[in-house]
């Protein structure tokens, strides 16, 4: 359904089997309770997902829900059946886990004009922020190199095991002030570097070298994954708060596109906040990404009681 919804609505979210079965898994997930499918006839035609965030941002809690119906049964209410019952579990699922905090739940309106848009203000949603999918190829690409000195103490490396703290931490640092962020934890992070779909050998961290082995600093850092052959998606690209504009995220960002380019990937790709307070728009428009799509994020804010 997933798959067949990517063509239709142009998404690109393309699963494999093992990605579906490791969401299921993830921490907090209960996919008896926060999973739904809808059936006729023997054939799934619309399902839905939610998604409750372990911390809280700015006291509130953060709900996703997720989902589609197919084409020839869209218009049919069956869309009202999914929300009506996620949105209850929503807020089910916040009074066991964060009892008496407020909350809000957000919702994809897919592209401008799609019907996911009316349907989400149909039910109350209001558009919160907007995104765009960028891409570029090895022909449009445009490496940014080192800009920041001479300084010699920094070490480009591939990320591992041993670097997941670190990086974990500077993740949480770099977007804490991104709209809809919230911590990641130990188990969340380690659920998303563990996947199926993660690429460690396309993934670097740029490190400031102290005088002893373990006096290292991460500076910014550059994740990677693959859900489509040879088209390589960057999930993940943050820079500590003190090092922001000195070109780190451009290096780094370069030398993983290049590295990709050079592995066989025929595109890279990745989706960027409109209003990153970073500026993350202006620095991949300098490297040679162009926007593909536009969507929406839609938000209602809900009281605890």
């Amino acid at each position: 359904m997933t798959n067949k919804l990517a063509e239709v609505d142009d998404t690109e979210e393309f699963y494999e089997e093992q990605d579906l079965a490791e969401e299921l898994a993830e921490p907090g997930v209960n996919p008896e309770l926060d999973t739904l499918g809808l059936w006729i006839d023997g054939a799934m035609v619309a399902y839905g997902q939610l998604r409750l965030s372990e911390h809280l941002r700015d006291g509130r809690g953060r709900v996703f829900i997720g989902g589609g119906v197919a084409p020839d049964y869209r218009k049919r209410g069956l869309g009202t059946v999914i929300m009506g019952a996620l949105e209850a579990r929503a807020v089910e699922k916040m009074r066991e886990i964060h009892p008496g905090v407020d909350f809000t739940i957000d919702m994809w309106g897919n592209a401008p004009g799609h019907s996911a848009s009316a349907f989400a203000v149909s039910r109350g949603y209001e558009p919160a922020r907007h995104f765009q999918d960028m891409a570029v190829t090895p022909v449009e690409f445009r490496r940014q190199d080192r800009t920041h000195g001479t300084a010699t103490n920094l070490r480009l490396a591939h990320y591992s095991a041993d670097l997941a703290e670190l990086v974990r931490e500077l993740d949480n640092e770099a977007f804490a002030d991104h709209w809809g962020s919230t911590p990641k934890s130990v188990a969340e992070w380690d659920a998303m570097t563990r996947a199926r779909s993660f690429r460690n050998e396309y993934s670097r961290i740029l490190l400031e070298v102290g005088d002893g082995p373990d006096q290292e600093r991460g500076l910014c850092y550059v994740l990677s994954g693959e859900w489509v052959p040879k088209e390589l998606y960057i999930s993940r690209v943050g820079t500590a708060r003190s090092a922001r504009g000195r070109g780190y995220a451009a290096w780094a960002l370069s030398t993983v596109v290049e590295a990709a380019f050079a592995g066989g990937y025929v595109k890279v790709d990745l989706s960027v906040d409109t209003e990153s307070p970073t500026g993350a728009v202006g620095l991949y428009e300098r490297l040679g990404f162009a926007v593909v799509r536009r969507g929406t994020m839609f938000r209602k804010s809900c009281l605890a009681s």
